[in-house]
């Protein structure tokens, strides 16, 4: 599902790693990872945080559309 790479591919291209985006929303790495990974589904306050911090809509995230 898009969701998932795009949230790695977000993370990546501002060389940050899992551990900073969980500390930004309140996490574990851990958790983050399987957020990530799409083995658990992200609760959805925290996508709108990302959006917000990666300066990107919801939509994008979700994979509706591909512009940011």
């Amino acid at each position: 599902m898009y969701k998932y790479q795009r949230l790695k591919d977000l993370r990546e291209d501002r060389d940050l790693y899992q551990k900073n985006v969980a500390d930004l929303l309140g996490t574990t790495q851990r958790q983050y990872s399987r957020w990530e990974t799409g083995a658990q589904e992200i609760p959805f306050h925290h996508v709108i945080t990302l959006a917000k911090f990666y300066k990107c809509s919801i939509d994008y995230i979700a994979g509706l559309t591909n512009r940011k």
